[in-house]
């Protein structure tokens, strides 16, 4: 089981429209994990809410932040900034909360990058197929289609980083997948790579 005086960083990442932020999500919904609330300049989408979802920021608040050193790590996703402020991060794991990132691999790997006292555990997560996360995409409102074709262009690109990640899961039912999750976490189950390489070979 999970347990430390601190918390532990659980970070999961995928393809856009493959179900990360649902699992976060859930994850902190079952556990009682705090969600690291990530600020972005991307506009909202229907039913976000500001400070729940994301910290909605212009781009020149965004930029002071980075001149500030405030962010743990920080990314330009589809032409919008995304970020996690350090203070509010470190706060949750110093109380001892596990900490979930609902980040990309370039957040990942600048997460990764830096020398940090706290336990780190990262997820890839995968559609069941391309087809399934086009209809994923275009189900939770990204109906318009430079920005669906923009997703699929960037798809093949994000999954060629599965590997830098310490487990792999498919998302083809949603709680079956945070079963498998929660598995992983608490050393309940072992991890078959071979399988995923496979399915990896499959979508690309």
């Amino acid at each position: 089981m999970l347990s430390s005086k601190d918390g532990k960083m659980i970070i999961l990442s995928s393809p856009s429209g493959a179900g990360k932020t649902t699992l976060v999500k859930k994850i902190s919904q079952e556990k009682n994990y705090k969600i690291s609330v990530s600020h972005t300049t991307r506009e909202p989408r229907e039913n976000e809410i500001n400070g729940k979802d994301y910290f909605f920021v212009s781009k020149k608040k965004f930029q002071e932040l980075i001149n500030q050193n405030a962010f743990l790590e920080f990314a330009e996703v589809f032409k919008n900034l995304y970020g996690s402020t350090k203070q509010q991060v470190f706060n949750n794991l110093d109380n001892g909360h596990n900490v979930l990132f609902d980040i990309d691999w370039q957040g990942a790997q600048q997460i990764r990058e830096q020398t940090l006292t706290y336990d780190l555990i990262s997820f890839f997560i995968l559609p069941p197929s391309k087809k399934v996360l086009l209809q994923r995409l275009i189900s939770r409102g990204e109906n318009k289609e430079d920005n669906i074709k923009i997703r699929m262009e960037e798809f093949d690109k994000d999954i060629k980083h599965w590997e830098e990640y310490d487990f792999v899961v498919v998302n083809e039912d949603l709680n079956i997948c945070f079963k498998e999750i929660i598995g992983y976490l608490e050393k309940k189950i072992s991890y078959d790579k071979s399988k995923i390489d496979k399915h990896v070979k499959t979508l690309l």
